[in-house]
């Protein structure tokens, strides 16, 4: 059974920082490209961030550029994303994802999300 536990969200002021984490069990971890997400209320989920399944790749939404990074342990089967600078605007729930394409077709998992609320 394929399990992506985040965590690490919170309350945090604008300005300040925080880092979430994204253990993940039951799957061949270093075969998947992982990806954070987020969704805001009354919002579409957006991609926030990826890196591929060596982490030799990045790539970041332009809102979160120079302030979010993304990075992996393979060793620990853990993914995470390290955000400063932190706006109003980051506001959301915030969801992990694993997925992978081989030529018998694609496999995709999500956590079950953790909040990051930015406030004053």
């Amino acid at each position: 059974q394929v399990q992506l536990v985040e965590s690490g969200g919170g309350l945090v002021q604008p300005g300040g920082s925080l880092t979430l984490s994204c253990a993940a069990s039951g799957l061949a971890f270093s075969t998947f490209g992982m990806s954070w997400y987020r969704q805001a209320p009354g919002k579409e989920r957006e991609l926030v961030a990826a890196i591929t399944n060596i982490g030799n790749r990045r790539n970041y939404a332009d809102s979160v550029k120079g302030r979010f990074t993304i990075s992996r342990d393979n060793a620990k089967n853990t993914v995470y994303l390290q955000m400063k600078s932190l706006e109003f605007e980051d506001t959301a729930v915030y969801y992990c994802n694993a997925k992978r394409r081989t030529l018998t077709g694609e496999s995709e998992y999500w956590g079950q999300g953790t909040q990051v609320t930015v406030s004053s």
